[in-house]
């Protein structure tokens, strides 16, 4: 059996020893609205132990925990100001870079497994096969990012497949009923299809392309509050590093908190790195060369600079 006090104990103690980083120079917010989805283990398993209001409390800053189904709605949400901060995929903050958000990336992390589905009866076999085919991804997310890698590492053009954006519930319904010919899906939702009868998994993204996920926060609201945006990052690293130790108790931990069954959030959890890393020169570079990827095919309106949109603790 988990114990919540297996995490909380070592938020106290990363506070009085000065581990988390605690900058002055800006009032902290009375409340930090979090944006979280069932595909992000970290801040899951930070919300289900209550460990940000654990480490805010001495800031005075409550927490609002906010779902989403994915990245994009996320991150059009902190555009207008409804959510602070929030972790998502590679994808999303393209997106909203290009479409003018003043977002910041303030901390990553490299993402777990994301796969190319097929349902029950398919004849494909190889990515090539999907020319012609009828490809599902949420638009705007990490999966529209590894739908186009696999296009292209299969040798097509982005013209050669049929693209049909579906948000993850509405995907889950169509490769149910095999009106789509493969889905490019995250865990858990990976994991809780890759087992049923007949569905076969095409590829994954271990063999396509090196995916990261990134916690992004408002511009308005990093510069306001500094403190609280270290204090939280700081939050999540030492809650990653407990999960990566305890993935038997993160995975019931993410069942409790998503209603995911246990055995199938275990399978995600054991295949993802569960790191929090400060934001480098490597990922907002791997970010420029999405974002590049994305503008010559058409997919985004203008051509982005990454840079202008990194943070990085005591800069």
């Amino acid at each position: 059996m988990f114990s919540r006090r297996s995490i909380l104990a070592l938020v106290p103690a990363a506070v009085a020893t000065g581990t988390l980083a605690t900058p002055t120079t800006a009032q902290p917010a009375r409340k930090l609205r979090v944006g979280f989805q069932k595909g992000e283990p970290t801040l899951v398993a930070t919300k289900q132990n209550r460990s940000l209001e654990t480490a805010l409390a001495p800031l005075g800053v409550e927490v609002e925990w906010l779902e989403f189904p994915f990245g994009p709605p996320m991150l059009e949400a902190m555009r207008v100001r409804s959510v602070d901060f929030g972790g998502v995929g590679d994808t999303p903050p393209i997106f909203a870079q290009a479409a003018h958000a003043d977002l910041l990336y303030v901390a990553a992390s490299p993402s777990g497994t994301a796969a190319l589905l097929l349902p029950p009866g398919s004849e494909l076999q190889t990515m090539h096969d999907l020319k012609g085919k009828k490809l599902a991804f949420a638009r705007g997310s990490s999966a529209h990012n590894l739908a186009v890698a696999a296009v292209q590492k299969a040798g097509l053009a982005w013209s050669d497949i049929v693209p049909i954006p579906l948000a993850p519930a509405d995907a889950a319904a169509a490769f149910e009923h095999g009106s789509i010919d493969a889905w490019v899906i995250w865990d858990p939702y990976y994991a809780l299809n890759e087992t049923r009868p007949g569905v076969r998994v095409l590829a994954t993204s271990a063999d396509i392309v090196a995916q990261n996920s990134f916690y992004i926060a408002s511009r308005a609201f990093v510069t306001a509050n500094p403190a609280v945006t270290a204090r939280t990052i700081d939050t999540l690293t030492t809650v990653a590093v407990w999960s990566r130790g305890h993935r038997n108790e993160l995975a019931a931990l993410l069942a409790a908190g998503t209603g995911v069954p246990v055995d199938v959030q275990l399978r995600a959890v054991q295949r993802s790195p569960l790191k929090v890393l400060p934001m480098n020169d490597a990922f907002a570079d791997s970010q420029q060369q999405e974002a590049d990827r994305f503008h010559a095919l058409g997919l985004i309106p203008t051509a982005i600079n990454v840079r202008t949109q990194v943070w990085r603790v005591g800069a």
